[in-house]
């Protein structure tokens, strides 16, 4: 199995609700440097799994609704509705990346190889001591 792994970041502003989540209920800043990995059992012709140029790209442009957001002041008509409705752990933000990445994968944005990608993993890093990740089997 080969894998590519490339790596952005984002900053965003949220609450998370729920006694487990103790002073995170609060509004609160969080970075979180983002990893993404793709993985397949083949190269292409060109003997890449995907063109890691691209992927970067893709990672930053799929991250960019993200950036800079409070994620608590989301409306109906928003892009992003859908974390409106549930808590934006670091869990959850890493599946809501890594299924972006995946529709963009299946579209070829990521040159031919993205199409006969088998699995994409998202990491979240919240800092040096603490990350949670989202597989996704495609």
């Amino acid at each position: 199995m080969f894998r590519v792994t490339v790596r952005d970041h984002i900053m965003v502003a949220h609450s998370l609700q729920g006694e487990v989540f103790g002073p995170a209920q609060r509004l609160h800043g969080a970075t979180f440097v983002v990893d993404a990995t793709f993985a397949g059992p083949a190269l292409d012709a060109d003997g890449i799994l995907v063109d890691i140029g691209r992927a970067t790209e893709v990672l930053h442009e799929v991250l960019g609704r993200l950036h800079y957001r409070n994620l608590d002041e989301l409306d109906e008509l928003d892009e992003l509705d859908e974390l409106d409705r549930q808590n934006t752990s670091t869990e959850v933000l890493a599946r809501w990346v890594a299924d972006r990445l995946a529709a963009r994968a299946s579209d070829g944005d990521l040159g031919p190889g993205g199409r006969d990608l088998t699995g994409i993993q998202v990491t979240l890093h919240e800092s040096h001591v603490a990350w949670a990740s989202y597989e996704r089997v495609l």
